[in-house]
């Protein structure tokens, strides 16, 4: 048998390998797919990743409308492009979840450190004897956002970083409004008799 004869006939069977293996549907690919989408929101993918996550869910969907048509070879690439995009998904979700938390951290002290500024510019204000209704008010203000601030707390400690920030944030940008509205008048001096 000649060289030309032996290539031409190995390139036949492994086509035929080829073909066959795409005669059925890839079940080993979608529940790889499946897991690595799975893994991905339990580590909170659909949270800090959710573009990756997103499209993971979306090419899984694709394999599964292909194997509905019977397009096994789209099905199998669609079914490997969602397990690589949720396993990326996963990964980048770590990274951040990381910087989450440590924006919640630094959120959580510029809340706690406007909430004491606010306290202390309330107890400043009583000593002045500022009037009784913007004392109230702000009195009013930093119970609310204490509530707040420990909803913040809270979130912070379920793990759920982002509600944290938007919780300290909002709290923090509050209580410096507060804070502002205790600014004592400056006196007024009289008008000096001439």
């Amino acid at each position: 048998m000649s060289l030309t004869r032996r290539v031409l006939l190995s390139l036949a069977v492994v086509a035929a390998m080829a073909g066959a293996a795409c005669g059925d549907p890839p079940e080993k690919e979608l529940q790889q797919a499946q897991g690595a989408i799975d893994t991905a929101r339990a580590a909170g993918a659909d949270q800090y990743a959710r573009e990756e996550f997103t499209a993971a869910e979306e090419a899984l969907k694709r394999a599964h409308d292909a194997v509905a048509q019977r397009d096994y070879r789209q099905a199998l690439n669609s079914a490997l492009d969602a397990r690589e995009r949720a396993q990326t998904a996963a990964k980048e979700s770590v990274n951040q979840k990381a910087t989450a938390r440590a924006d919640a951290e630094r959120a959580l002290a510029g809340a706690e450190a406007a909430l004491n500024d606010a306290r202390a510019k309330l107890k400043a204000a009583e000593t002045a004897r500022a009037s009784a209704k913007v004392l109230a008010a702000t009195r009013q203000a930093v119970s609310a956002e204490e509530s707040a601030v420990q909803k913040a707390r809270a979130a912070f400690q379920a793990g759920d970083y982002l509600a944290s920030i938007d919780l300290a944030s909002q709290a923090s940008a509050r209580l410096h409004g507060a804070a502002r509205d205790l600014a004592l008048p400056t006196p007024t001096t009289g008008r000096r008799r001439r």
